[in-house]
């Protein structure tokens, strides 16, 4: 009788433990990472005489350079890349995350409105400085892509530069692209299709 009362003992006592790890609510697991956008690739940008090289991802705003668009795009949730040939032709793509779909609406429209005057602002801060600006009309229903034609006739210097803005959600997207020459020489398909590239690719 003994035995069995322990049995019993031992049984209860080992249902009160099953049935309290029950109750014990299990830990939340952690939620996930929010996707990042991804970068274009170097073999995604417009063909060249010499091939691309991509540099590393970098996190924030570009410390130089993107002289259009300085000071537009805020830091936080902006990533950059760099890109470059052997023939000083260079690339760079930014990516800003906005916190809403509205602030990255507002953003693009800001960073279009920047590239619209930017030449004028360029002429204003350097003197001697000849230009011609053209928009190229949209890619898509957000994307837009500009040209800025650039000389010093003093030095006999000419650069020419594209430039594209695009949004999907809460990202959006810059590709710049320069080298020295006028824009008869730019790739403006390549270009352009890279810039659907660019935005396809964000998510």
């Amino acid at each position: 009788m003994r035995n069995l009362r322990t049995a019993l003992l031992t049984v209860m006592a080992t249902g009160l433990a099953v049935t309290a790890l029950a109750q014990v609510p299990a830990a939340a697991a952690p939620a996930p990472a929010p996707v990042q956008p991804k970068f274009l690739s170097a073999s995604r940008l417009p063909a060249s005489h010499t091939p691309w090289t991509a540099g590393p991802v970098r996190q924030g705003v570009p410390a130089e350079g993107s002289v259009c668009t300085t000071g537009i795009a805020p830091a936080a949730g902006t990533r950059h890349r760099d890109f470059r040939t052997e023939l000083d032709t260079n690339a760079r793509q930014t990516i800003t995350v906005a916190a809403t779909t509205a602030q990255a609406k507002k953003l693009a429209a800001d960073l279009r409105s920047a590239l619209e005057t930017c030449l004028d602002r360029l002429k204003e801060q350097e003197s001697g400085l000849e230009g011609e600006a053209f928009y190229h009309g949209r890619i898509d229903v957000e994307e837009g892509l500009y040209s800025i034609d650039t000389s010093y006739p003093e030095v006999g210097s000419t650069d020419i530069g594209l430039f594209s803005v695009g949004r999907d959600g809460r990202a959006v997207t810059v590709v710049e692209w320069g080298q020295m020459g006028e824009l008869d020489g730019a790739p403006l398909e390549g270009f352009r299709k890279t810039t659907r590239t660019a935005v396809a690719k964000l998510y």
